[in-house]
């Protein structure tokens, strides 16, 4: 019996999502499972300097591992990122790779933002990762001194060429770790600090799906292929929502469709959903965060918040 017109449109809305993953460019192929040694326990009344000290220590003892097991491009990498000044809450060198990297002083920062990355974010791509979160800093410093930069690489991302990143399974395990990390990192920083997430690609799932509590004032969602969610007020936050996207984004072309699980429904950017636009000019799906863009401006504006005069 031949397939009906309904399930004919079915497939071919899926089959246009898992083209838009697997044809559009892609930036790192899956990271092979790399030996490395579980990280230390550090209790809950740790300090971010005796975290900074274990990471640093921990991402000596990984580099060995790998250069011990064969993989010396992993071992190079990890000695890059533990550069005199390395400021690190949280590192993992199992796998993929996890590490959490802080640029400025939560002590005295009172606007932090907490960068949340999409797929094929892993340590073998880990310097691109960090040079964004550089420029936000630099930019933010521009208009405010007191402030910090929080790359949060605290999931396994899905691989741009991979089922996963049609799904919310990742995301859903990646916003039971981001949601406690936001509170902790609440008790880092001074009375009143203002924390914003911002959140790309498939980071915006991940953020979509994390209960923020009150410590979050701002949400950016940003070359966002959809939250899963229907409207920014089916959120799990009382954080402003933004959504922007870059004139030259390939996302844009990805079908805002939800299917069985498959797919991620309402577009950030469409007015429908209820998110406070921003200017993101001509950025192409990577390129939010490079010095000089209007993505940049805007972020960093987000972050500030109005009170603070923009330089």
């Amino acid at each position: 019996m031949s397939p009906g017109p309904g399930s004919r449109i079915r497939r071919t809305l899926l089959a246009g999502l898992v083209a838009a993953a697997v044809v559009l460019p892609v930036s790192a192929a899956a990271s092979p499972r790399i030996p490395a040694p579980a990280p230390a326990v550090q209790s809950e009344s740790a300090t971010p300097q005796s975290r900074y000290a274990a990471a640093l220590a921990g991402m000596a003892e990984a580099a060995r591992a790998a250069e011990g097991a064969g993989h010396g491009g992993r071992a190079l990498r990890l000695r890059a990122m533990a550069r005199p000044g390395a400021q690190f809450l949280a590192f993992d060198g199992r796998g993929q790779g996890r590490a959490v990297e802080v640029f400025g002083d939560l002590g005295t920062a009172d606007r932090v933002a907490v960068l949340v990355p999409g797929s094929d974010t892993n340590l073998d791509t880990y310097e691109r990762f960090r040079e964004g979160a550089l420029a936000l800093q630099r930019r933010l410093r521009a208009g405010h001194p007191h402030t910090a930069v929080v790359a949060w690489l605290g999931y396994d991302t899905p691989g741009t060429v991979s089922t996963t990143v049609l799904t919310a399974d990742r995301a859903d395990r990646a916003a039971a770790e981001l949601g406690p990390f936001l509170r902790r990192l609440r008790a880092s920083t001074p009375a009143g600090a203002r924390i914003s997430l911002l959140c790309h690609s498939y980071g915006s799932v991940v953020c979509a799906r994390t209960r923020t509590g009150p410590g979050v004032s701002d949400m950016a969602l940003y070359g966002s292929p959809g939250t899963g969610a229907a409207s920014a007020a089916d959120l799990p936050t009382a954080a402003r929502v933004w959504a922007g996207r870059g004139a030259g984004d390939w996302i844009g072309g990805v079908p805002h469709v939800r299917l069985g699980g498959v797919g991620f429904g309402t577009d950030p950017v469409d007015p429908a959903f209820g998110a406070r636009p921003f200017a993101a000019g001509a950025a192409g799906h990577s390129d939010y965060l490079k010095p000089g863009t209007e993505s940049l401006d805007s972020l960093a504006r987000i972050v500030l918040g109005p009170e603070v005069p923009h330089a």
